[in-house]
């Protein structure tokens, strides 16, 4: 396992981000495990998190120059991830959405560099139904610019339906034509619960898991 992906982990139990038990998902899944981006809740976790996030973008290759966070989670990973690019001697523009159009000011519901003519990274923490996603990326093309790819911090790897045998990150992938990174996935998650003695007591929930909801990969 790369190492980003061991770092990614440890850091969200840390967090708490990541928390194993019986959660019932908004699918209605009975789900061993829940992951909740929002507990990366200080200036040190979101430190350690982006350098994840940036470890795993330069893994992939992936060529871009700009980074978008939408609206809300997205907002401070996309921040977080400009600033760990500029400490590592890139600065990126950065941009976001509000969920609501501002009607006095400068108005609008873009916040930050303009989009025209950049090669745009969506920044979010996990693509569940799409529906965020797909919404970036339609403000992304009406402001001329070009969606590169989207990262995010852990791919379930589970079907988004019963009828689908994609992921929804796999789905959104092939609708878009475009590359989703993942800092970690449900795989990588697997492995680590499996050299791990605090968590391989969860493993056997994990795999069943798996074998019942998980996408075609």
């Amino acid at each position: 396992m790369n190492d980003h992906r061991t770092r990614f982990l440890a850091l969200a139990l840390r967090a708490q981000a990541l928390r194993f038990g019986e959660f019932t998902l908004k699918s209605g899944r009975s789900s061993p495990y829940f992951f909740n981006a929002g507990r990366f809740d200080s200036g040190a976790t979101l430190a350690e998190l982006s350098a994840c996030y940036a470890d795993a973008i330069a893994a992939s290759g992936l060529d871009f120059d700009l980074l978008f966070g939408p609206a809300y989670k997205g907002i401070p990973l996309a921040t977080a991830l400009a600033c760990e690019f500029a400490r590592r001697g890139r600065d990126l523009p950065l941009a976001f959405n509000r969920k609501e159009a501002k009607t006095h000011g400068e108005g609008g519901t873009l916040i930050g560099a303009p989009l025209a003519g950049k090669r745009v990274l969506i920044v979010d923490d996990v693509i569940t139904a799409g529906t965020a996603i797909r919404e970036a990326l339609t403000i992304i093309r009406d402001g001329g610019g070009t969606p590169a790819g989207i990262v995010i911090a852990i791919d379930r790897q589970e079907r988004a339906t019963e009828a689908e045998s994609r992921s929804a990150a796999q789905t959104v992938a092939a609708e878009q034509g475009i590359p989703v990174i993942a800092v970690a996935t449900l795989a990588d998650l697997l492995a680590f619960a499996s050299e791990s003695a605090e968590l391989v007591g969860h493993r056997d929930a994990l795999h069943a898991y798996r074998a019942r909801y998980g996408s075609d990969l």
